[in-house]
């Protein structure tokens, strides 16, 4: 590695263990905001400082601060709480938050707008629900996600056993969490030489994303994250070992080519026994090989783009001091949700409920999905999973329950279903909050697929489902660029779209349109959605019929996403 290591990695080698002067900061009553390194700190215990875009105006005139808040995201692996824990979450939303809960696609909880002296009563009250937001951001292994849809009990258990010793054994040892936000003590005489074994003084180069799959749901997304474990299951059902993906990742630049999203490559397979050893080899290879000059180089991605996978898979079994074997047949058929009542192997009941871009809240005259959850909650004794998709899963519910469920879900306005591709729709959080925000996202979706739907429904498609993504900017939290339609904000109101994912999420899209308004994110797709619906071949999904017609040309990962391959439409291409 050559170059000056960037800013970020200073901060870190001088937080002391992620420590920094958050303490310090936190007692500052003259100011909603923290210190700009604290601000990068902060990321490592599950919040981002950010502030209200809306009233950013107004409050410039009258020369006020920012409206500051704070986003607080909880380490959940696997996404599973109790119905005590979600009670717990429900009543911080209310006394702390903005009221809302957030669904998030890393399968766990968001709080937006607790105010900086409310941010110790929040941690301590996530703390007594026995949770934590340690690592949920910053440059570390991020919440662990695992199949949702515990249908198939036995596969799934394991898959949430594994989600859950990844995240224990992966965490952050320093005591810093413990000592700023619940008020422990301080060991006298500075920390000990090694505080944190895996990770080291500066930690990673960047944010690393781990996820547990269970075929044939790709409901994790395998393929977008750093790494994943793929399950291989025998003839009984059980799991036999695990498929091992490394290298994928979402993020890009606009106007940067030498940044760009892609998807895993499946590396080998490794035994039970070995997935902790092998997830600790990879995130070290990462620690020491990953780029720390350029922070929009430094995920995994690059790194196998740069070194090669031969290299990184011979270097990840030195330090495991086993080979993996090589990789065994697997197959997806989606990478959505199985909405409604499912019947488990130990004769339970799974209710997956949709969750338009995972807000949950109490709207006025409308749904009251917040309160009746809540009611739902204090007469369940199962557990709460959420979904990689923002949706929620009410499992392992008794048969003879369920009538008592379905009754708070009529009477608060919940639903286990929605249109065909609305229940395939997802968006990032964006506008207000978010300060990496270009576009509306989660404010604006709803909107689109109403109008798309009624695009659909001309041309006979309503039934037809067809992922579509969208996020307020290209670093790409709601995973647009392996959707079949990808809308990702260029600007106010303004998206590029990218068309051609796999609707398994198995392939990246390709730039289709750039700079489109909503009238022309609707003209764009509308001769397409007529042409598939008279062309079509039996089974075929849109975005394969989109590459297969010569629509859109096909991406094979990385750099290739940027090169303008194939019989691109030209029409339809804008001006950048």
């Amino acid at each position: 590695m050559t170059g000056q290591l960037s800013r970020n990695e200073r901060i870190k080698e001088a937080s002391a263990y992620l420590r920094g002067t958050l303490k310090e900061g936190l007692a500052r009553t003259a100011t909603g905001a923290i210190g700009e390194d604290d601000q990068q700190l902060v990321k490592f215990h599950g919040m981002y400082l950010q502030d209200d875009r809306d009233l950013r105006p107004e409050r410039t005139r009258k020369k006020m601060e920012k409206a500051f808040s704070f986003m607080v995201r909880l380490r959940i692996p696997g996404g599973v709480v109790t119905p005590a824990q979600w009670l717990q979450l429900d009543r911080i939303a209310r006394d702390y938050a903005n009221g809302t809960l957030r669904l998030t696609t890393r399968q766990t909880f968001q709080f937006h707008g607790v105010i900086k002296a409310n941010l110790k009563r929040t941690m301590q009250a996530i703390d007594a629900a026995l949770l934590d937001t340690l690592a949920a951001c910053g440059d570390v292994n991020r919440n662990v996600l695992a199949a949702a849809n515990p249908h198939r009990s036995r596969a799934h258990a394991a898959a949430y056993d594994l989600a859950k010793r990844l995240s224990d054994h992966l965490l952050p040892r320093t005591p810093a969490y413990r000592e700023i936000w619940l008020d422990g003590e301080r060991i006298a005489g500075g920390e000990e030489e090694v505080v944190e074994p895996i990770y080291g003084r500066t930690y990673l180069p960047r944010k690393f994303k781990t996820v547990v799959a269970v075929p044939p749901d790709n409901d994790v997304d395998v393929f977008a994250q750093d790494l994943g474990f793929i399950a291989v299951l025998d003839e009984a059902g059980d799991v036999e070992g695990w498929n091992v993906a490394v290298g994928g990742g979402m993020g890009m630049t606009h106007g940067e080519p030498d940044t760009y999203p892609r998807t895993a490559d499946v590396m080998g397979f490794c035994r039970p026994e070995d997935a902790l050893a092998v997830a600790e080899a990879v995130v070290t290879v990462q620690r020491d090989w990953g780029d720390r000059t350029n922070r929009k180089h430094a995920r995994l991605k690059y790194t196998i783009e740069n070194r090669g996978l031969a290299a990184f898979r011979a270097e990840v079994e030195r330090r495991v001091g086993r080979r993996l074997e090589e990789p065994r047949p697997f197959a997806f058929t989606g990478n959505g949700d199985r909405y409604g009542w499912v019947e488990g192997e130990n004769g339970r009941w799974h209710l997956t409920l949709f969750i338009e871009n995972g807000r949950l809240r109490d709207v006025p005259g409308g749904a009251q999905l917040l309160t009746g959850l809540r009611r739902i909650a204090q007469i369940h004794d199962g557990e709460f999973r959420c979904t990689a998709n923002q949706n929620v899963i009410i499992a392992n519910v008794r048969p003879e329950r369920r009538a008592a469920v379905e009754a708070i879900m009529a009477e608060h306005g919940l639903a286990a279903y929605a249109s065909a591709l609305r229940r395939n729709a997802m968006a990032c959080v964006a506008l207000p909050t978010c300060g990496l925000a270009l576009a509306e996202s989660e404010r604006y979706l709803p909107h689109l697929v109403t109008a798309l739907e009624q695009r659909l429904a001309a041309h006979g498609l309503a039934e037809d489902e067809i992922t579509i993504r969208m996020t307020g900017c290209p670093n790409g939290c709601a995973r647009p660029y392996i959707a079949e339609i990808g809308l990702v904000g260029k600007g106010p109101d303004r998206y590029n779209l990218y068309l051609g994912g796999a609707f398994d999420g198995s392939r990246l899209s390709k730039l289709y349109a750039e700079d489109l308004d909503h009238d022309r994110i609707v003209a764009t797709l509308d001769p397409l959605f007529a042409a598939f619906a008279g062309e079509r071949r039996a089974g075929e999904r849109f975005s394969d019929f989109l590459i297969r017609s010569g629509r859109v040309a096909a991406t094979a990962n990385g750099r290739d996403f940027h090169a303008d391959t194939g019989p691109l439409a030209a029409p339809t291409r804008e001006p950048a």
